[in-house]
């Protein structure tokens, strides 16, 4: 009987030839991502534990990008203590304010992870890094901290969805309008510890940082992983960015998967997740019209330069609405510059915006952009939980950068196809 990528990626990481469904494994961990919100508590456990080290310098990878640049005294001194356990432990890979980014845009573009890893990360959108192949999935303190020291963890092995996005892609339609059309469908304990396995002639269309969108948001349907098996586009991407040794590993044709959903892209709409959930799902026709107070484009779900290229686009010579706060971030400093150099940053400054550093700031309603009471954000990000950018009277719409481009002009939701 054949295997799944998942279960052929954790088979390895458990040293056996094959692993069924709902069998517990101990796998070797090949790459441990902390950020400045969950690792200072991994930090103390490993303290009240008794560990003294980690299990490999190597393959852990702390990024300061929530918190970052510190918005008060208390982040500050957060990030302080932990710059100072990194020196502690001999963690090497610290990813500073002004030399990274986001955390999810960051780990796959300075080739930190590879296809057929198994990678853990303090943070849920962990399953970002399905995109290269690998089996990467987010993780509380407690269990990062047992992985900083021991390098190994026990899992469950999850059943797998096989989802086929198949069609050709109508102008403007984005990775993040294919997950929410599948959120919308499943709902957001849909995949709950299983994995969602992405497949159809319509991923093939899409580039990388669209993939990297998909795989980030399937942890919104409850997935425990996401993953798209690599194809030439994923190893051109490698040969660009990865510099270790990998191999790649692909599901079998006669694989067992518990589901398998069709979901054909030809004619499809573009996509907005309705306050206060992202599988609250409903295609822009049914949504248009509604007044926004507030447009974000950035997060580690569309902050890439391919994002800002599509809403710099839309934007150029045009001027955002007199009652919109437009805010752009990029993902990374490495995002940043390609912005400045190609004069995406000069339209979206000229039309009326704010141009930030990278940060995760605004997603999560730390700061950079949170809203108040009783106003509307149409935002790029990947969850609009009551609260998640900012007061909880606030409401959160989620949608693509073509979305969000046109929406900061018209002052409410538009569909970009109109334009």
């Amino acid at each position: 009987m054949g295997k799944t990528i998942t279960e052929k990626i954790l088979a390895r990481a458990a040293g056996r030839k094959s692993v069924e469904v709902g069998e517990i494994i101990e796998a070797e961990i090949d790459l441990v991502m902390g950020t400045d919100v969950m690792m200072p508590l991994s930090f103390e456990i490993m303290g009240e534990i008794g560990a003294e080290r980690i299990f490999d310098r190597d393959k852990v990878v702390v990024v300061l990008d929530h918190f970052a640049p510190a918005p008060n005294i208390k982040a500050a001194g957060q990030a302080r203590d932990i710059r100072e356990n990194c020196k502690r432990f001999g963690i090497d890979n610290l990813i500073d304010i002004g030399r990274g980014g986001v955390c999810h845009t960051i780990i796959p573009d300075m080739g930190f992870v590879a296809p057929g890893e198994v990678v853990v990360g303090s943070d849920s959108h962990t399953t970002t890094y399905g995109a290269v192949g690998a089996f990467s999935t987010g993780l509380g303190s407690t269990d990062i901290a047992v992985a900083l020291t021991l390098g190994k963890l026990w899992f469950r092995v999850p059943p797998t969805i096989k989802v086929n996005f198949t069609g050709k892609l109508p102008e403007l339609i984005m990775g993040k309008d294919l997950i929410l059309r599948l959120l919308g469908e499943i709902g957001a304990d849909g995949a709950r510890y299983k994995t969602l396995e992405f497949s159809g002639e319509a991923v093939k269309q899409l580039g990388m940082e669209d993939r990297f969108t998909i795989c980030n948001m399937g942890v919104e349907g409850g997935a425990k992983n996401a993953i798209i098996e690599p194809d030439d586009k994923t190893l051109d991407y490698l040969e660009k960015v990865c510099k270790k040794p990998y191999e790649i590993t692909r599901s079998d044709a006669d694989a067992v998967y518990e589901d398998t959903i069709e979901i054909d892209c030809t004619d499809m709409e573009p996509q907005i997740a309705c306050p206060h959930s992202p599988d609250n799902v409903r295609p822009v026709s049914e949504v248009r019209g509604v007044k926004v107070n507030q447009v974000y484009i950035g997060s580690c779900t569309n902050g890439r330069i391919s994002d800002l290229r599509v809403a710099a686009r839309l934007l150029k010579g045009k001027t955002v609405h007199p009652d919109v706060r437009l805010i752009v971030t990029p993902a990374s400093q490495e995002v940043y510059l390609q912005a400045v150099r190609e004069g995406l940053a000069e339209i979206f400054v000229e039309a009326g915006a704010a141009f930030n550093t990278p940060s995760c700031g605004a997603c999560f309603g730390g700061h950079f952009g949170v809203i108040a009471g009783g106003e509307v954000c149409l935002s790029t990000t990947n969850r609009n939980f009551r609260g998640r950018m900012g007061s909880n009277e606030g409401m959160v719409y989620l949608a693509s950068p073509a979305v969000a481009a046109v929406t900061a002009i018209s002052g409410c939701i538009t569909d970009p196809r109109e334009v």
